[in-house]
């Protein structure tokens, strides 16, 4: 039961996401993720097939575990959120709605930035290792 259940909810969020290709109010990374976290733990088969796909690999794999983002793709990523963001702030008249909104879009864009435009870890040779241990 659970099986198809994951398999149900992977299949939805795979629609949705692949909806959000075209539609920026929808956002094809989060619904992505969901499909592979469903899929993982219902079909390998689906699974396989998901992450070898073409979507998957520029808007999950490139993305995210590459980090190969051009600043023009964080631009518009960023313009997106905020436009995701104004609609609850402009609809509805409340203060403490909008601070909060803003401390939190002003969170997702120092977070992004430093998680995939950041210093990346230098990776330790193999001779390093080797006297590390000596």
């Amino acid at each position: 039961m659970k099986k198809w259940l994951f398999i149900a909810l992977g299949s939805i969020t795979f629609a949705l996401g692949t909806i959000g290709i075209f539609l920026p109010f929808l956002p094809t990374t989060v619904f992505y993720l969901l499909t592979g976290f469903f899929w993982l733990r219902s079909s390998e088969k689906l699974y396989q097939k998901f992450i070898q796909s073409k979507n998957y690999q520029k808007y999950i794999k490139e993305t995210l575990i590459e980090k190969k983002i051009t600043n023009k793709g964080m631009i518009k990523m960023f313009l997106m959120i905020l436009v995701i963001f104004l609609i609850p702030g402009i609809l509805v008249n409340n203060l403490i709605m909008r601070i909060s909104l803003t401390v939190v879009y002003i969170a997702h864009v120092i977070g992004l930035t430093w998680y995939l435009k950041g210093k990346e870890k230098k990776q330790p040779k193999a001779s390093d290792l080797g006297e590390m241990n000596d």
